[in-house]
């Protein structure tokens, strides 16, 4: 009688594989250095907007308008920034997210099902903690989706402020939950924030990006061919109604992010790789600069922890954020029987989670959409909003580094290159060679040492 077959017991955040280990590595590696320059911004956007000498020069410079009228692109500062730059981001937020599906951790159902999950989970569960907020306290569900979104960069800042090393699993994880967090803050600024549709401009739009899909397919290339396209139908789809970042994500998600015989790098990574700078060290902390500037008097801070509306936002992003995705990830392990790997322990996941909770770049764009018309409280959100993120960043703080210690042990272990061939030593553990080479290198060292304690002791003898 033959043994009953078993099911392999699959490890939630397990160690990457080596090409996704490089992936990672090198696309946080820009989103950090853009996160401090985003962390910078926002700190010189609120000094520029609280010094009662310069405060009107802020507004000033916000509110001067440009860009041709006629195309109804007479758009001021702030627009621009929240319109034109943005669709940069969600440009490579777009490859991201096809990379994603095609090459990375979400081409496989059953490994995309618990940082998806995570997300889901760390996305609703805010929007129901500011809904429940604003039911109880008499105040306005319009903003319930400001508390939805992570910012990566911002969190990732974070990171390199406090100096904390973190795993390659839980890197990735948190870089794939904000992936899909992109994702569905995109979908609901198309379906909840788009108020008019003109028809016309919209079909315009859709006939660029068919045009852009076919010249891709077709194998056009020149930076000259695609960038002019974009904006025509970047500028259509800002004249339709529809937010204009969904041209960005749009197009980001036709590129091909699959390698072919011959390719070092698919043109998706390619193109990543050159925009991904302007986006994460440009767009981004631009937009930060014309939209961070916020009052932050005792008055006006107290005020967002006693407002229904700017308190559903800080208590989302602080407790529904770290709620949702700790409780996502638990119950997608538990209903899947995936165990966590063993360097790990659910702390972690609770500490990433609350990391999770700054939520500023797509916060403040959800902010504005969502009270459009009413400048006060759009400024209160906002407020809320760095509130909200300032105290999920020191809750994480906390909570990563009494980790830490442990942290800089695991990533000192991935790192490791012993025999200097410039692969990970963790990654060749079976491979016969590897285990060959250790040994030739073990054994001149032991005889390096043999070879000294020798020396020594013959000038003692003398």
């Amino acid at each position: 009688m033959s043994a009953p077959r078993t099911t392999p017991v699959r490890k939630a955040l397990d160690r990457l594989s080596l090409p996704e280990r490089t992936f990672v590595a090198d696309a946080l590696r820009t989103e950090t250095v853009g996160g401090v320059l985003l962390l910078f911004a926002a700190v010189a956007a609120l000094v520029w907007a609280n010094i009662p000498a310069l405060h009107r020069s802020y507004e000033t410079a916000g509110d001067f308008h440009l860009g041709p009228g006629a195309l109804g692109l007479n758009l001021s500062v702030t627009h621009w920034a929240a319109d034109g730059l943005l669709a940069v981001f969600f440009f490579v937020a777009g490859i991201e997210l096809k990379r994603e599906l095609v090459a990375g951790d979400l081409r496989d159902p059953k490994a995309a099902a618990l940082p998806v999950v995570a997300a889901l989970c760390g996305m609703a569960v805010p929007a129901l903690v500011y809904t429940l907020t604003n039911v109880t306290g008499g105040g306005s569900t319009h903003g319930w989706a400001v508390p939805t979104a992570t910012d990566i960069a911002f969190a990732l800042a974070v990171l390199a402020v406090i100096g904390t090393s973190l795993p390659g699993a839980l890197r990735a994880f948190l870089l794939t939950l904000a992936v899909v967090d992109d994702l569905f803050a995109i979908l609901i600024i198309a379906v909840f924030f788009t108020a008019r549709i003109d028809f016309a401009a919209l079909g315009g739009a859709f006939l660029g990006l068919a045009v852009f899909w076919l010249l891709l397919r077709l194998g056009v290339r020149g930076w000259y061919v695609y960038v002019p396209l974009a904006v025509v139908i970047w500028a259509l789809m800002y004249n339709s109604g529809v937010h204009a970042t969904i041209a960005g994500v749009a197009m980001g998600l036709m590129l091909r992010c699959t390698t072919r015989e011959g390719e070092r790098r698919s043109p998706g990574e390619r193109i990543e790789h050159l925009v991904r700078p302007l986006s994460a060290g440009l767009a981004v902390p631009l937009f930060a600069l014309f939209n961070a500037g916020v009052a932050v008097s005792g008055g006006a801070l107290g005020d967002v922890f006693r407002k229904p509306e700017t308190l559903g936002v800080v208590l989302g992003l602080v407790v529904g954020k770290t709620v949702g995705i700790f409780g996502g990830t638990w119950l997608t392990a538990r209903f899947t029987r995936a165990s966590l790997s063993e360097d790990l322990a659910w702390a972690d996941v609770f500490a990433v989670a609350s990391l999770a909770g700054i939520g500023f770049t797509v916060s403040l764009l959800i902010g504005e959409l969502a009270f459009t018309g009413d400048a006060v409280l759009t400024d209160e959100v906002k407020a809320a909003v760095l509130c909200g993120s300032l105290i999920a960043a020191l809750c994480a703080t906390v909570l990563l580094k009494i980790r830490n210690a442990r942290y800089r042990r695991l990533v000192e272990a991935e790192e490791r290159d012993e025999d200097l061939d410039g692969i990970p030593d963790v990654y060749e553990q079976d491979d016969p060679a590897y285990h060959l080479r250790m040994a030739e290198i073990y054994d001149r060292k032991a005889a390096e040492h043999r070879r000294i304690a020798a020396e020594k002791a013959g000038r003692s003898a003398g």
